[in-house]
């Protein structure tokens, strides 16, 4: 890795030998990639996209009918987008956290809030039956102030999350340190219900192998460059793709690509933008370091700024160390090149000493960087295209491990027109408000983010134009 010339050397070092990939797709028994799709094939029902939502949505698809042929493609391998680079954090919450839920959709909460607890324990159900080794474990969460500011309106917070069933305690600063012994922190929330941790890696190799057993054909480094339907009389329904080598000809079609699908369908890209997140994963921590941090719990944890770190313990006590920046390369450009950020994970790495100083010496094993389909709404958006025959989610903003399994119940109502529960809430019949055209929406978007950087700097202080953005209700969020 280049060395970032602004940073202290000691950070420097700590990056020098980190590799410039996902730490959960970096293992020696990851699977042998599935040949490309070759000639012109046909299926049932045809998924463009091998993450979670692709994953799951095959995978559910045949437990409905285990007759259906279902196909998917996916331009690399199986997980890795964003289900392969993500932290590991899976929350039963739909709706980006109870606050972000009830101010959107303040009547179904109690509702939405029960299918999402029922999802999450369907997760680990699943998980366990399908013997997926992805180190499951319901954790609950922590929720750490590092400023004063923060613990503003900490109690209501609370209050929100107990009348919806959730274990929460609030923890001044000594309660905190005995959770987990950092300088920094002054307090925040202690839950111990609607969150676990895996290995998303792990994961998606998981429900591959089990797609795989249940009958799905799965075609690897397979882009689809278009979507057509056939016109005419006589014309066969169904939709065309074309990939490089062949095309299939499928029913119905679920877009599960997130915000790659915008070369598919452009609807989509009216609604989402691509932020890039970067993560730092450590080298196992020795028992004395970990002893020095008193982490009380396998649970993973989060700062409470506008611009927040995530971070949590491995199965082999390394610490995963992520967030802060959201990045937007003006014009929602998306190139391999973003994907390694010296200046970024310099910053990462100076952040996680200061918050733990009892870890200077340790050094970073793998620093990477990657997409979140970002929404105004910071939670999924659901729809439909070709007269019905495809259907769509995106927009996780980085909560979607566990969402996209709900989403794939959702993408299957929905391709067939099923009167369900799920179909009729307005999470999934409405969607988000658009961001501007280019190049308003670059403008618009770092604005924000400096608006954001200013407010972490000011007690919280929110400026006019973030108000304004609160009242009209499109956000920015990492």
């Amino acid at each position: 890795m280049v060395r970032p010339t602004s940073i202290d050397p000691k950070v420097a070092r700590s990056l020098a030998h980190a590799k410039p990939l996902p730490f959960w797709l970096d293992r020696g028994d990851a699977p042998e990639p599935l040949p490309a799709l070759a000639g012109h094939v046909t299926a049932d029902l045809a998924i463009i996209g091998g993450g979670f939502t692709g994953l799951w949505t095959a995978l559910l698809a045949k437990e409905r009918d285990p007759h259906r042929d279902v196909v998917i493609l996916e331009a690399r391998t199986v997980g890795w987008a964003a289900s392969g680079r993500n932290g590991g954090f899976c929350s039963a919450s739909l709706t980006h956290g109870i606050a972000n839920g009830l101010q959107r959709f303040p009547e179904e909460m109690p509702l939405l809030e029960k299918l999402g607890e029922r999802n999450l324990r369907e997760i680990g159900e699943t998980i366990r039956v399908l013997g997926i080794d992805c180190d499951f474990e319901l954790t609950g969460e922590l929720n750490v102030a590092t400023a004063p500011w923060q613990l503003d309106g900490i109690e209501e917070a609370a209050d929100a999350a107990r009348a919806f069933g959730q274990h929460v305690e609030v923890l001044d600063a000594a309660a905190m340190r005995r959770e987990l012994d950092s300088p920094l922190l002054v307090g925040g929330l202690k839950i111990t219900t609607g969150n676990a941790m895996l290995d998303p890696g792990r994961l998606a190799w998981g429900l591959r192998r089990a797609c795989l057993d249940a009958g799905v054909r799965i075609f690897e480094h397979t882009p689809v460059s278009s979507i057509a339907a056939k016109s005419g009389p006589g014309a066969t329904p169904g939709l065309t793709l074309t990939t490089p080598y062949g095309s299939m000809r499928a029913g119905g079609v679920v877009l599960a690509a997130g915000v790659f699908g915008r070369s598919l369908l452009r609807r989509i890209g009216s609604f989402v933008v691509p932020v890039w997140d970067y993560v730092l994963m450590t080298e196992p921590l020795s028992p004395a370091q970990l002893a020095s941090l008193g982490w009380n719990g396998p649970r993973g944890a989060s700062d409470m700024s506008n611009q927040f770190h995530y971070f949590r313990l491995t199965s082999d006590n390394r610490m995963l160390w992520g967030g802060y920046d959201a990045v937007y390369y003006n014009g929602g450009a998306i190139g391999e090149e973003h994907a390694q950020s010296p200046a970024t994970f310099g910053r990462l790495a100076a952040h996680f000493f200061a918050t733990f100083p009892q870890l200077e010496g340790v050094s970073f094993t793998h620093a990477w960087g990657g997409i979140i389909d970002t929404c105004s709404r910071f939670c999924a958006f659901f729809g439909t295209a070709h007269g019905g025959r495809l259907v769509y989610a995106a927009g996780y903003t980085g909560l979607g491990v566990g969402a996209t399994r709900f989403a794939a119940q959702v993408l299957l109502d929905k391709l067939s027109n099923d009167d369900t529960e799920r179909s009729r809430l307005a999470l999934v019949r409405s969607k988000p408000l658009p961001f501007p055209p280019e190049p308003a929406r670059s403008a618009v978007i770092q604005l924000t983010r400096a608006s954001i950087a200013r407010a972490d700097t000011q007690d919280g202080r929110r400026d006019a134009w973030l108000r304004l953005l609160d009242r009209i209700g499109l956000g920015f969020d990492s």
